[in-house]
């Protein structure tokens, strides 16, 4: 790594093993909530991971879950894990700021469906994290409480939107912690934060009570070590509540897409990319795009006129409240005109066709999560593979076609550029969410 990175209590440590020790009496929530509350405080000045942490608010629901456990009460596998959730989705009495000034002293009044599922399945929520001002943006970096920084070098992005997220589970300080992704906004933070993020299929987890940047595009998914924690967080949060099936992930053959075919990318992050996948052993062909524009047009399109429905008001009556990164990007989208949206709608639907057919003959698709690692803080432009290139589009242009198809997409570790992560994207078919996993784990070893 570029400089020491920090490795709090849940560093190394997954689900799956808390919640054995917790039913073996090796430990308890109250335990591990303070482990959390402490790795935080240790951390957090340095990465500003977390808007807002609840610590009697924690404790409490650690000391009700060990109770119930006393009594022989099992909520499920996150019952007494300490868990972050993203501060764009409603926790009752505790802040969502949204990353704005706009909701600087908004209080939250009730849970968020994703939240109230949560809590009935014993998690313990110890704060919020960090957000891009309205999850609108992929950097991590321009919202009202300051940057997000990565755990790797602090100098830098943790991507984002969800970067929050993605800093605590990197740096230890929780081994759960929700985001949404509407064009990467989970895959992205944890291919640069060096963590596994999950994005299911749309509508797979309920997005009641988690404010919106884009209602066509916006999924809720989870961060965390290992694929089979993410699985663990999904199944809770989609409300999967038999027995997950045993898949071993054996995956006949994957199809390969070039990144460059969708957005230039750095070669050394293609090959690392390509490299983990290939060690796994699974079958590997190269596939294409028919018309990448689809993409582009579809995705922009849709995004841009709903990201601006939600704030037009906000831009008309406020608009000094918004950080300058996201008053231009709104501004920007303004100019969405009607006839643009229609046709990203049909281009949506070109492109849930056109990704059909490349499954048609492949388990699962493949490329890099990103086309770059992670960059400085506040910076917007790079030069990639000889192209000067928004670092924006460098950082969504491979994750943005996933969202705008509905499928369930899965960002893992896949190795690192002087000390910088590098995350490797497998895609799935919607409903074959534990496939996909399967897969994710038997490729990240």
């Amino acid at each position: 790594m570029s400089r020491h990175s920090p490795a709090g209590f849940f560093s190394n440590r997954t689900i799956t093993e808390l919640a054995d020790q917790l039913r073996a009496g090796e430990t308890s929530a109250v335990e591990l909530t303070r482990a959390a509350l402490h790795a935080i405080e240790q951390f957090d000045s340095a990465l500003n991971a977390f808007v807002t942490v609840d610590r009697e608010g924690a404790v409490q629901a650690a000391e009700k879950a060990d109770a119930e456990l006393a009594e022989g009460q099992d909520r499920g596998p996150l019952h007494g894990i300490p868990v972050a959730v993203k501060d764009i989705i409603e926790v009752a009495g505790l802040p969502t700021t949204m990353g704005s000034a706009h909701f600087a002293d908004h209080v939250s009044t009730s849970d968020a469906e994703c939240v109230q599922r949560l809590r009935a399945g014993g998690a313990v929520l110890v704060g919020k994290t960090t957000t891009h001002e309205f999850a609108f943006g992929p950097t991590g970096d321009s919202a009202h409480n300051g940057p997000s920084r990565n755990p790797h070098d602090p100098t830098r992005i943790t991507g984002g939107s969800s970067g929050g997220s993605g800093a605590a589970v990197a740096a230890g300080m929780v081994p759960l912690a929700l985001g949404t992704d509407t064009g990467g906004s989970v895959r992205i933070p944890a291919a640069l934060c060096g963590v596994v993020g999950f994005k299911p299929a749309y509508g797979a987890i309920p997005t009641g009570g988690v404010f919106p940047l884009s209602q066509s595009l916006d999924h809720v998914g989870v961060l965390a070590r290992t694929p089979q924690d993410c699985r663990t967080g999904y199944r809770v949060l989609a409300g999967l509540r038999d027995a997950p099936s045993r898949e071993r992930g054996d995956i006949a053959n994957i199809g390969w897409i070039d990144p460059n075919s969708l957005h230039p990318t750095d070669p050394e992050v293609t090959r690392i990319a390509r490299a983990a996948l290939e060690t796994s052993g699974i079958p590997v062909q190269d596939l294409g795009i028919r018309d990448p524009e689809v993409v582009h047009r579809g995705f922009l399109g849709i995004q841009y006129s709903e990201a601006y429905a939600n704030h037009a008001e906000r831009v008309a009556d406020n608009p000094e409240l918004f950080t300058d990164d996201v008053l231009g990007r709104l501004r920007e989208s303004a100019r969405t005109a009607g006839w643009q949206h229609v046709r990203a709608l049909a281009a949506r639907d070109r492109w849930r066709g056109d990704v059909d057919e490349l499954l048609s003959g492949v388990d699962l698709l493949a490329m890099p999560t990103t086309c770059v690692v992670a960059t400085e803080i506040d910076r917007r432009e790079i030069t990639v593979d000889g192209a000067d290139v928004n670092v924006r589009g460098a950082l969504i242009g491979l994750t943005k076609p996933w969202n705008l198809a509905g499928s369930p997409a899965v960002s893992i570790p896949a190795g690192a550029i002087g000390g910088l992560p590098v995350g490797l994207q497998l895609i799935g078919r919607p409903g074959a969410e534990d496939v996909l996993l399967a897969a994710a784990t038997r490729i990240s070893g």
